[in-house]
This record gives C-alpha cells, structure tokens and sequence, in this order.
C-alpha cells in the first residue's frame, strides 16, 4: 500500500486527537486546533480564487505570526508552493527572489510592506499581493488585498487536492558562494522526514510549548511548526527577539522548549531577569550553528537550569541531520568532557547517513583528529535549486550532498566541525556570501581588489570584514566604505571592518588565499567590537 506522505497530514492529526487544545498563541488571540485548522481552509479557498493551482509559487515576508503559520498549512493543503523570505533583505534582494521564483502571490506582513513598497510595482509574475494585519487593519493599503477580508468571504470546508509526497512544498533562498541566492527545492517527503526526525530527537509530545524564537523563514523554523503541531503541542508566536518579553512568556505560557541561534540564547544569558529569577518550568533550547565553548553549555544547564541539546544542519537538508545527546555509556564521564560532546554537532538523527571523507572520498580515521569533508545522504535531502541544475549537479555528487563543512568523527561517532570549505560566513544565524559582498565592494571605483573573510565577534559569534587593496594612486576612507556598503546591502551582510593592504595572497592559479587571510584573526582571537 501506498499513502502519500504529506506534510499537511500533521494539522489534520492535531485536530482529530486535540480538537479542543490550545494550537496557538499570539498576543491576547488564541485558537483551538480546531479554530486554527478552519481559517486554514478559508485561507486556501482564498488562495485558489485567487487563481493559485497546485505547482504555483507563493511568496510571503513575514514575522514568526499565526498568519504565517496558517498560510504554510493552506498552501500545503492545495499544492502549492511556500517562499519565506528573510525579513532583512533589502528591495532588490526582494524582487529578485520573488521574479526568480515566478511567485504568483505575494503576502507581506503589515509592518513589512514599507520594505517592499519600492519594488512590488515592478515584480513580474506577481497577480495579488496581499497585507497580512490584526483585526482588519490591512484594509487601508492601497493596491493590497486584505487577509482578514479574505478568510472572511469563504467556507471553512477543506478543499480537496491530490497530492504525490515527491511534490514540492516551499523553496527556500539562501545565500551560496556564486553570490545569488539559490531557491533550495523540498518536497513534502523531505519535509516530512525532518518533521518525524525533529519530533523524535527533541522529544515532542502533547505537554509541550513551543516559543517560536527561530524565524519560520529560516528553512521552516526548522521542521519545529510541522513537529510540534503533529504531537498536540502549543505554538507560541513572537514576532520579535525581546529578551523581556521572552522571559514574562516562559513564565505566562509555561514555555517547554526552544530553538534558536546561539546569539539569541546570548541574549537571553546576559539577559538581568533571567539572573536574578530563576525558571522553575523544565526547559530545553536547542541550538545549531559553530561548536560553543564548554562555557557556554555550562552556563545555560547549570546557571538557566535548561537543557542544552546542540543540532547540526543546513536548509539543503530540510535542514537537521545531526543532533548531539549523550550516549548512555558516556554519562559518567568528567563533567568538562561531558559539555564538550555536548557541544559538538553530534551523531546522525534517523534515517541520515553522513561521512566524513578525504579529498578522495575515503573516510578519514575515526580519532577525533583527522579532518575531512561532511557529506549525507537520505529522505530530507532537498529535490535540487530552483532552475539551477549545475548548481543542484556541483552539490550532489553520486547520491551524497556535498556539505562544504570541515569536520573530525571521533570512534563515538561524533561529528565535530572545524571548518567551512565554503566561504560561507554565518554571522548571528544568517549566511553571507562573502563572494556577494565582495561584488559590491568591486563597484567602488578606488578598490582593486577585496577579500571578505570571518573574523570571530563576541556577539555575532562571526562577521565580515573586509581586506582592500585600493586601486594606484587612489586612497579609501574606512568610514566612506561604510556608508558605501550600507547604501547597497543589508546592514547584516556589511564588512564591520577594513584593512588596506598593497596585495593580497594568491595561489599559482591566481586565487586568493583566504585561509591565509582568516589566519590570524582566529589564531588571536581578535574580537570586533562594533
């Protein structure tokens, strides 16, 4: 027997065994599984008037809101296609995700649509675009269609749409080393492996509440809308980190669980209410990004009393593939061991196979030294890029997703990243492609050559920072290649420093050498300060 794996199947669940749970929280609105899953269906009658068909593209900018959860499941439930995009993009980043995409729909939070204004004139395959707000107050835009309005005019009956699990269910851009964002494809299969994987490694369950601290557009905060929302669990929205506001909803809300960047958990540390009124609710917080200090894991399950649980992934990878308990063996080891494995990306969730692998694919010792290449293969490994098949070829090479990330495998089997081939800097949860960067930079008529490489920061964990060789005869002002940058990228993606040089290192083939270049930031330590 065959029965389609839909990742839609996970609201229908909810609604049948908790019809009267509490599903979402949003300011002083709630909704019931069943409240919840009956805007669902008028949103997708909404959607399909509007001439959506199964296969077409929706895009939405968004905040972490009830709307936005509820516009995944009404896409989902038609066949259509979710773009989230990166609420801090600039216009032009906007417009070309959107055009790339071939989006037919274009929902934009109410507090968004000043972002977007310059641009949405222009976009070309957009038909309706349409005003997210609370209580009917998007009715104002000009030129917008109204949510409210919309949900209004329908039926709250499911609409009925043949679906295969090998479908697409969103595209998600994010930035590569070729500078453009490439629109990673998952299908409801993948998502639906990442949804079980997610519930079983984090140990969901009907009892918990979920504070959406990770943005959805973030690769579908993670599979964590999908997973929780299969299990009964509550969903609390937050449209915005606020390290106050963060602490009264633990409290208010008896928060269980949480999953964000380790900046945002940062916050939360150096946060004063969360010093000096401990939480007495369980808690777990689950992490992805570089290895944290030993430190850093002491501090939140010792100081905060919550578990700390490390995860490892990418959005090409629907996007966890590694997750980091401790083995049962392993739990009498030294405490400062102990946080430490804790710290490391981990071993392999269900249904994930991952190698780490020399230059000639061979895996490397196990013994926690010798360096290779982290490559996986499964389930919830993303269909391709979005009309970039080269891109899609480059990436997976005889059935293994090439990660680009440098990593030792100890004999437990515990993955440890040390390096990232690509030259991907992630800088507070986002990606930059320092290739992108450093083509803006390439149009400033004093600049010869650049080099955009990480240097570790504090806060950020890591941030651009730029190395300039000035064109003969020409001088650069740091502060003017601040304003310069700040004019044409968003402030994230910006060099927070500059260093002028004569040269810059180069290989025989003429490629700069930007290990050598990172080289002595990481070595020293050296932290950016603004």
């Amino acid at each position: 027997m065959h029965v389609a794996l839909r990742i839609d199947d996970t609201l229908r669940r909810a609604v049948l065994l908790y019809p009267n749970a509490e599903a979402v929280v949003e300011g002083e609105r709630r909704w019931t599984y069943r409240e919840f899953q009956q805007e669902v269906h008028q949103l997708a009658r909404a959607i399909q008037r509007l001439g959506v068909e199964k296969g077409d593209r929706v895009a939405v900018l968004s905040p972490n809101t009830a709307a936005m959860l509820q516009l995944f499941y009404a896409c989902f439930q038609i066949g259509a296609v979710v773009v989230p995009l990166n609420t801090r993009l600039l216009p032009h980043d906007y417009q070309y995700i959107v055009d790339h995409a071939e989006a037919k729909l274009f929902f934009v939070d109410e507090e968004l649509v000043p972002l977007v204004e310059p641009i949405v004139n222009y976009l070309r395959s957009v038909t309706h675009r349409v005003c997210m707000g609370n209580g009917g107050q998007d009715a104002g835009q000009e030129g917008w269609d109204c949510y409210a309005a919309l949900l209004a005019q329908e039926s709250s009956e499911p609409c009925v749409v043949d679906i295969e699990e090998t479908d697409l269910a969103t595209i998600l851009y994010t930035s590569g080393t070729t500078g453009k964002p490439k629109g990673v494809m998952h299908s409801h299969r993948t998502l639906y492996f990442n949804m079980q994987n997610t519930m079983f490694h984090l140990h969901a369950s009907d009892q918990d509440v979920l504070l959406h601290t990770l943005p959805m557009f973030h690769v579908n905060g993670w599979g964590t809308p999908f997973s929780f929302t299969a299990v009964g669990a509550k969903h609390v929205m937050l449209r915005k980190i606020d390290p106050p506001l963060i602490h009264a909803l633990i409290q208010k809300e008896g928060i269980t669980v949480a999953c964000m960047a380790p900046t945002v958990l940062n916050m939360l540390i150096n946060e004063p209410r969360f010093q000096s009124e401990k939480l007495e609710e369980p808690m777990r917080v689950v992490i992805a990004g570089s290895a944290p200090p030993t430190a850093f894991v002491r501090t939140v399950e010792q100081q905060l009393g919550w578990e700390f649980i490390q995860v490892y992934g990418m959005t090409e990878c629907a996007p966890l593939i590694t997750v980091s308990p401790i083995k049962h063996h392993l739990r009498d080891e030294e405490e400062e061991t102990r946080f430490r494995r804790k710290a490391k990306a981990g071993i392999p969730m269900l249904n994930v196979e991952i190698r780490v692998v020399d230059d000639e694919d061979q895996d490397v010792p196990q013994d926690g030294q010798s360096i290779g290449e982290v490559i996986a293969r499964g389930n919830m490994v993303m269909v391709g890029y979005w009309k970039q098949p080269e891109a899609t070829a480059s990436a997976i090479v005889d059935g293994w997703y090439r990660t680009g990330d440098m990593a030792t495998i100890d004999a437990e089997g515990y993955i440890d990243i040390v390096d990232r081939k690509k030259d991907i800097i992630i800088s507070g949860g986002e990606n930059i492609s320092s290739i992108e960067v450093e083509g803006l930079l390439y149009e400033h008529p004093a600049i010869l050559e650049a080099a955009v490489v990480s240097v570790p920061h504090e806060k950020w964990g890591e941030v651009p920072f730029a190395i300039i060789v000035p064109r003969p005869g020409m001088t650069v002002d740091e502060e003017e290649l601040h304003r310069f940058c700040r004019e044409r990228m968003a402030a994230f993606k910006c060099p927070k420093g500059f260093q002028i040089v004569d040269e810059l290192p180069k290989t025989a083939s003429g490629k700069i050498r930007k290990v050598e270049l990172r080289k002595p930031f990481w070595e020293e330590k050296g932290r950016m300060v603004n």
